[in-house]
C-alpha cells in the first residue's frame, strides 16, 4: 500500500463510535489505502467490535494507542502543550514523520489548526493557513475560504486563499477554470473596506478566473466557485449557514407533518393517498440531501505542509468516510505541491 492515513480516532460530538464505523467503511472503499485509527485503543477496538470488525477482510486497517484527548472545550495551544500524546498531536506527527500522507479528525478545530501549524509548518511561500469549506450550491460546490483559520488577513493572505482554493475546487471538486470571487458588501469596484478593495485590485492583476466581488446573498446561488474571505467573517458566514439549514429543515419537517396530518383522512379513502405521501416524503428527503454537509466529509487545511482534513464536530460515519476520500484525493492529486508552485509563481511575478 503506497498511502497512509491517520485518522483521530477520538475526534468529534460522536466519536469513537462514528469514526471507527466511518473509517471501517473507507478500509472497505479504498483497500488501497493503510488506514490507521489514533486513539485510546481500549475504546477504539471496543467500538471496532461492536461493527462487527473482522480484521481478515480489512488487513487495512489498524489501531494505534494515543494517550489522551483534547476535548472540544479544551484551549487549543494550551491543550497541545499540556495533553502530550493526545490523538490529534500523534496523528499530525505521523504526517510529519511520512508514515502517513494526511490526516483527517473531527475533533477541536483550534487545534488541529495549532497542530498542523506548529507540527507541520506551512508550505514554502504561504503566509497563512486557510480552512476551504464546500457547500453545494445547484449543481456544483461552492469553496468558501477562509472559514477560521486566521480571524486577521491581509490582502497577500486572500490572495494566497484564492489560489490555494481554486486549486483545490479544480483538483479534488473536479471544477475546470474555477470562478473565484471576493466576498464584499457590494458588486461594485468601490465598495467595501481598506482589506477588500486592496485585495480586489490584487485579484484582478493575478492568472485566476477572477469574477467580482460577490454579496452575502450570492453564496449559494453558484455564482462562482471560489469565495475569498477573512476568517472572521468566513466563520460567522459557516456558523450562520448551518443555523439556517437546521432551522429551515426544523420548519419544513413542522409544516410537512401538520400538512400531512390534516390530509391523512381524506387521502386514505383515496387510492392515490399512499403515492402522494411517498412523493411528499420523497421531496422531504431530497431537501435533505440539498442541506446535507456530509457529501463533502470535511474541510482541508490548505497551505500546511500536508494533508490535514477537518471535519464537523457532529460528523456522522458517512462524513468520515467522504472526508478520507477527500484526503486520499488530495494526496494523489499532489495539491500540496501545485499550491508551492503557484504560490512561488505569483510571488515573483507579482511580489505578493
Amino acid at each position: 500500500m503506497s498511502l497512509a492515513i491517520a485518522i483521530d480516532a477520538m475526534g468529534g460530538d460522536h466519536a469513537p463510535g462514528v469514526v471507527v464505523r466511518g473509517a471501517l467503511e473507507a478500509a472497505r472503499l479504498h483497500p488501497d489505502v493503510r488506514l490507521i485509527l489514533v486513539g485510546i485503543e481500549f475504546r477504539v477496538r471496543e467500538e471496532l467490535v461492536a461493527a462487527g470488525w473482522q480484521a481478515s477482510e480489512t488487513p487495512n486497517l489498524e489501531v494505534l494507542h494515543a494517550e489522551c484527548v483534547i476535548e472540544m472545550g479544551d484551549s487549543p495551544v494550551e491543550a497541545l502543550r499540556k495533553k502530550k500524546g493526545s490523538s490529534i498531536e500523534v496523528a499530525t506527527k505521523l504526517v510529519r514523520s511520512g508514515e502517513a500522507v494526511a490526516m483527517v479528525s473531527a475533533g477541536n478545530t483550534g487545534a488541529c489548526v495549532a497542530a498542523a501549524t506548529i507540527l507541520l509548518g506551512l508550505l514554502p511561500d504561504v503566509r497563512r493557513a486557510g480552512i476551504a469549506v464546500a457547500f453545494k450550491a445547484g449543481e456544483r460546490p461552492v469553496v468558501v475560504i477562509d472559514m477560521g483559520a486566521n480571524v486577521s488577513s491581509k490582502p497577500e493572505h486572500l490572495i494566497q486563499y484564492g489560489i490555494m482554493a481554486s486549486l483545490y475546487a479544480r483538483s479534488v471538486l473536479g471544477i475546470a477554470n474555477p470562478r473565484v470571487g471576493l466576498l464584499n458588501i457590494g458588486e461594485e469596484d468601490e465598495k467595501g473596506n481598506s482589506l477588500t478593495k486592496t485585495t480586489h485590485d490584487l485579484f484582478q492583476k493575478t492568472r485566476l478566473n477572477y469574477c467580482r466581488n460577490v454579496e452575502g446573498n450570492q453564496v449559494f446561488r453558484g455564482a462562482v466557485d471560489v469565495i475569498v474571505c477573512d476568517g472572521f467573517v468566513g466563520n460567522i458566514v459557516l456558523k450562520v449557514s448551518e443555523g439556517l439549514a437546521e432551522r429551515f429543515m426544523e420548519l419544513f419537517k413542522s409544516a410537512f407533518e401538520a400538512a400531512f396530518k390534516d390530509l391523512a383522512p381524506a387521502l386514505s379513502q383515496g387510492s392515490g393517498g399512499d403515492r402522494l405521501g411517498e412523493k411528499l416524503r420523497g421531496v422531504f428527503g431530497l431537501l435533505k440531501e440539498q442541506l446535507d454537509y456530509s457529501e463533502y466529509g470535511g474541510a482541508p487545511l490548505l497551505g500546511v505542509n500536508g494533508v490535514m482534513i477537518i471535519a464537523h464536530g457532529r460528523s456522522d460515519a458517512s462524513a468520515i468516510t467522504n472526508a478520507i476520500r477527500v484526503a486520499k484525493r488530495m494526496a494523489l492529486e499532489n495539491v500540496n505541491k501545485h499550491i508551492t508552485e503557484e504560490i512561488r509563481a505569483l510571488s515573483v511575478s507579482e511580489g505578493v
